[in-house]
């Protein structure tokens, strides 16, 4: 098993490969630049190749994760600005050795018209991909809400790639807490949530996962992230069959928890690496 978890590049991106290797992180996760603007980096190459390269003789993995303003579903006056940041991080991401660039679902856009937050998200996810060339791939999670919500179901994950263009440059990302909260994965459902990625071919695709802890329970809705040893409602036995999948032993357990909260991340993932790894 790979844990890891997110880490700053403050530093610079080698520098957070060499973090993640101080921790004993077999994988991590890092903002590509700024994580409040779409503001496109004109970024270090030469350090982003060392990185490439350090992680490849540490037998190291690693995603991106857009910035928090990144909406495959923006408003009109931001979507030109979107599609060049999707772009931006995609080759920041590849030159740094990553295998994905993670990106949220959408959201609804109409009350009117279902379809057209679905559509939007076909269409910016064209327009980013047509002259994209690199091996790094958009990852798009599975979004936390009530059951029934956008973007909280296998098939239509599955859907928005299969419609899109270029679906073999699209992977996914599963987010556990997510799950969690729209009762995708409840924790007591674990076979039915291995049939339907099975099925669906979700897991063919899965490149990463989110690994968090629910501070609230299931079904609950709400997207609060806690630790995986300490006050969340996902108990070890469940987070034990779900790390147990065949279909999941190649996959990296990317850890996105508090570390503000009596264990850090470093801490968190020792005791990863000693129960499961």
């Amino acid at each position: 098993m790979k844990f890891g978890c997110h880490i700053s590049i403050r530093g610079g991106y080698l520098n957070a490969a060499k973090h993640a290797v101080a921790i004993k992180a077999a994988a991590y996760q890092f903002f590509p630049k700024n994580p409040r603007s779409l503001t496109i980096k004109k970024f270090d190459k030469e350090n982003a190749a060392l990185c490439k390269e350090f992680s490849r003789k540490n037998g190291l993995v690693s995603v991106a994760h857009t910035p928090y303003p990144t909406s495959l579903t923006p408003l009109a006056d931001k979507k030109e600005l979107t599609i060049k940041s999707l772009v931006n991080d995609l080759e920041i991401a590849d030159a740094c050795g990553a295998s994905g660039v993670v990106a949220h679902f959408g959201s609804h856009i109409s009350a009117d018209d279902p379809l057209a937050g679905y559509q939007l998200m076909i269409e910016m996810l064209n327009s980013v991909l047509v002259n994209w060339e690199g091996d790094c791939k958009i990852l798009l999670e599975n979004n936390a809400g009530k059951p029934g919500s956008i973007g909280t179901t296998l098939e239509e994950l599955v859907q928005v790639r299969n419609l899109c263009d270029y679906p073999d440059k699209v992977g996914f990302c599963l987010d556990t807490c997510h799950a969690f909260a729209s009762g995708l994965w409840r924790g007591d459902n674990t076979e039915e949530l291995l049939a339907k990625g099975n099925e669906t071919g979700y897991f063919k695709e899965l490149v990463a996962i989110h690994f968090n802890n629910s501070k609230y329970p299931a079904e609950s809705g709400k997207d609060r992230h806690a630790n995986i040893f300490k006050n969340g409602h996902i108990t070890e036995r469940q987070f034990a069959a779900l790390i147990g999948l065949d279909a999941l032993k190649n996959v990296p357990f990317i850890l996105e928890t508090p570390s503000d909260e009596g264990v850090t991340h470093k801490e968190e993932v020792r005791l990863l690496n000693e129960k499961w790894g």
